[in-house]
């Protein structure tokens, strides 16, 4: 019997890799990388390809690389896709995972970083978008307005957050605070991010847009 996603979301070893990864990166600064992200990653990289008619395995596939992505952030924050890849390696492994679908996992979890990203099949496709559009508010940690970096202040923005499924396009529609963080704000440090994205539809045979206060920005 093929292990499920429940399987790995439930899996006590795996979930102290996530908890103890956030750990780190609270202690850095960064924002939230723990439940609640990798929740929506998984959530979201299963519907990109359950919507594009993909077979329901491997939009599964694509949801445990979601939950998966980022437990090399436990290992350090630089590398961390290829430290987290190696890491599911052995966990799939130990749980007596088909080594095609180890395969497949793995190759998602090490393309997800903008650094070194790239959609090299449908499930990194549809891993990095779902990790790159999580931008919301309750991701940022820091609670004094006061000391916010642009990090800060991009997230916090966000009121509303959606990924919407049109006909050929995945779009990404914000609603931001624009008295809070401009626009281009936004864009100084998501853009690489967004272009990312857009290898990552182009790769799905499908566009990606970006919506900000309903208006079209990409």
């Amino acid at each position: 019997m093929s292990v499920t996603f429940d399987d790995i979301r439930q899996n006590a070893e795996i979930a102290a890799y996530i908890r103890k990864a956030d750990e780190s990166l609270a202690a850095l600064g960064y924002t939230e990388h723990s439940f609640a992200h990798v929740g929506r990653a998984a959530d979201v990289a299963r519907r990109i390809l359950l919507w594009l008619g993909c077979d329901a395995r491997t939009a599964e596939l694509a949801a445990i690389a979601g939950w998966l992505h980022d437990i090399g952030n436990v290992v350090n924050r630089i590398d961390h896709a290829q430290s987290g890849a190696v890491m599911a390696f052995r966990i799939l492994d130990k749980l007596g995972f088909d080594p095609e679908e180890t395969a497949t996992v793995i190759t998602a979890i090490g393309n997800h970083d903008e650094g070194t990203a790239f959609p090299v099949n449908a499930v990194a496709a549809a891993l990095i978008l779902a990790d790159k559009t999580d931008v919301r508010a309750n991701r940022v940690r820091n609670k004094d307005k006061t000391t916010f970096d642009i990090h800060d202040r991009v997230n916090f923005s966000v009121k509303e957050s959606q990924v919407l499924f049109e006909k050929g396009v995945i779009r990404l529609a914000l609603t931001i605070d624009t008295d809070f963080c401009a626009v281009m704000d936004y864009f100084e440090i998501f853009l690489d991010r967004m272009i990312l994205c857009r290898k990552a539809a182009e790769k799905l045979g499908v566009r990606f847009a970006l919506s900000i206060n309903g208006q079209a920005m990409l």
